[in-house]
């Protein structure tokens, strides 16, 4: 069989012109894709833990020696002491929590931004909240007011009002750290601390100082010199809080760092101060005898000897 050339090149080339069946493999970008919103973890990291335990350190270096101090001084005379002193081992014992890991928990916050022509997107945060701060505050707040409302010479009732004031700003202020976003919530609960405070201001400042005036010029100057120092330490911390927890424009870290300086200006060089201008200033003791120095059976027996003697 005679195979002719002519007629395989144009049964080649024939076949060479017809389409060959191609393999279509899926586009990445043609199957619908389905993300996870994002979230963003702010939590504490290094600096922050190591300034809640230099902290801690300092709080409790302070209470000793805010106890030393106290013993050179009769009992009856020691209630700045001892009020001072309690100031800083809650204090201690607050930081001591943080800086192990206890009394934070970490506050879920969804933001919701609208689009025009897209579905709206949704932000997750997540972000430390650290409520034995709080709990220091509540307990650390009061003894602090106590301490220049007994150096004014308020009355009771004044000192009362001061303290349950106070205590509502720190509550409500943590209220307004847990509080919902895009809601009246958070920010009406740091309002209402907020009035709080005003009060705490009004009943120390004016009235302290309308009490005060009663002693000594030098215990008034003394007076005005740390109660003024008082407050604006405690005015910067609603400023604190509103750009770190409320606004979210501080890190976590920057958070402590700026709350760990106000704590110890507010704590141990507020007591400092305050006990060593005691010392030098014998018209501001407040002599406490009786219960305070003897106990109630204490006096009690004594009171009999005194009769079986007569």
């Amino acid at each position: 069989m005679i195979i002719d050339p002519v007629d395989v090149l144009k049964k080649s080339s024939s076949l060479a012109l017809l389409p060959t069946p191609t393999k279509i493999l899926p586009s990445a970008t043609s199957l619908p894709s389905v993300l996870p919103d994002p979230v963003d973890h702010q939590l504490v990291g290094h600096d922050g833990k190591t300034t809640l335990w230099v902290v801690f350190v300092i709080m409790l270096i302070a209470s000793a020696v805010f106890a030393a101090m106290s013993w050179r001084v009769p009992v009856q005379k020691r209630l700045f002491h001892v009020i001072t002193t309690l100031i800083t081992i809650f204090a201690a014992i607050s930081y001591f929590a943080m800086a192990t890991g206890h009394g934070v928990s970490v506050n879920h916050i969804t933001l919701r931004e609208s689009h025009d022509h897209v579905p709206d997107t949704f932000t997750h945060i997540d972000r430390q909240v650290f409520w034995a701060r709080y709990v220091d505050w509540s307990l650390t707040t009061p003894l602090l007011l106590l301490d220049l409302s007994l150096l004014a010479g308020l009355n009771g009732a004044h000192i009362l009002m001061a303290i349950i004031a106070d205590v509502i700003m720190i509550l409500t202020g943590l209220f307004a750290a847990f509080g919902s976003e895009g809601t009246p919530q958070k920010w009406g609960w740091y309002a209402i601390a907020c009035v709080a405070y005003l009060v705490v201001i009004w009943h120390l400042a004016i009235n302290g100082r309308a009490q005060v005036k009663n002693k000594s010029s030098k215990v008034a100057t003394f007076f005005g010199s740390i109660a003024g120092f008082t407050l604006i330490v405690w005015t910067a911390y609603p400023i604190v809080w509103g750009i770190a927890d409320g606004a979210r424009k501080v890190s976590v870290d920057g958070e402590i760092i700026a709350y760990a300086v106000l704590d110890i200006l507010a704590k141990p060089v507020f007591g400092l101060w305050l006990l060593l201008t005691h010392a030098r200033l014998p018209e501001t003791n407040i002599d406490l005898g009786g219960f305070w120095s003897y106990g109630a059976g204490g006096e009690g027996s004594l009171r009999l000897d005194d009769d079986d003697g007569a």
